[in-house]
């Protein structure tokens, strides 16, 4: 029998380009509002914005200005977009700048049930710092909730934020905790990161026998221009499909129907968690060069 989940992502570019932090940041939510009611519409049950989805990429540099876009969470980006996931009866992933206190702040993803409820963040465990233009920990604390997997409405899902996904480790960890579909929200340009977009997740994917969904923004953004963020938001199955992918240079909400009988399927084929012999792999735990 099949267990089917509809799921989207929404990728989109920054529309404003000048002004104050405060502007810029309620210019990119209002922008987002249609497309999530779209969504709605639609029947998406599980959707997930962009990384830092009420802003520009602003890691592009470093200027304390963009400290003041960091909010409470839960807080009132979550009261506002708890009010459409009750509407639609749809789960929300929030990827927001969070402040847990003044000059603490993390990369963070909220979770909204189907009922509107709070259920939790997850907080980008690896933060890049690397040339060009991906200046992360002048702005964000390293995660220290670790991996939660959550258990909403349609589905258990998890979380890894980025560049979390260069590190095999979060989507294993959030395998073994039980979560059926992943999701990355992300903010990544043309240039090396591409190649590997399409070449990680679904290796990860057919590695943890679950679905993954990559999601991307578009665009370039000003005043940077250090990189085109190039979309191609996607979900991958269990077998390392991507099913559905989106474009590299348009606002778009990005949907497929996922299956969640096909990860029962695919594991018993494979074996993989049967087979797996953590007590050897004790060397990865180690401060080695």
């Amino acid at each position: 029998m099949s267990r089917i989940v509809k799921c989207a992502h929404i990728q989109m570019s920054n529309p404003k380009h000048d002004g104050s932090p405060a502007e810029i940041k309620e210019a990119m939510i209002r922008k987002h509002i249609p497309m999530i009611e779209e969504a709605g519409k639609k029947g998406v049950q599980i959707l997930c914005l962009q990384e830092i989805f009420h802003g520009p990429y602003f890691c592009a540099e470093q200027d304390i200005k963009w400290y003041q876009t960091a909010e409470k969470v839960p807080g009132p980006i979550t009261e506002q977009m708890a009010e459409y996931a009750k509407k639609y009866r749809m789960v929300m992933l929030l990827p927001i700048y969070e402040m847990e206190f003044e000059g603490v702040y993390y990369n963070c993803t909220a979770v909204i049930d189907a009922d509107g409820k709070y259920l939790g963040k997850m907080r980008k465990v690896q933060i890049p710092h690397t040339w060009p233009g991906f200046w992360e920990k002048f702005y964000f604390k390293p995660g220290n909730l670790g991996f939660p997997v959550f258990q909403t409405a349609y589905a258990k899902i998890g979380i890894f934020i980025c560049y979390d996904r260069h590190f095999p480790e979060s989507a294993r960890v959030l395998a073994l905790k039980g979560a059926e579909i992943l999701f990355n929200p992300s903010a990544t340009t043309a240039g090396k990161s591409q190649y590997l977009w399409e070449l990680e997740q679904p290796a990860s994917a057919v590695a943890n026998g679950v679905f993954i969904g990559a999601n991307n923004r578009v665009g370039l953004e000003k005043p940077w221009e250090f990189g085109r963020f190039y979309g191609s938001s996607y979900f991958v199955d269990p077998r390392g499909k991507i099913m559905v992918k989106g474009s590299d240079d348009q606002d778009e909400l990005v949907i497929a129907d996922l299956d969640l009988e096909v990860i029962r399927e695919v594991r018993d084929g494979w074996q993989f968690f049967r087979d797996r012999r953590p007590e050897m792999y004790g060397e990865i735990c180690e401060q080695l060069p």
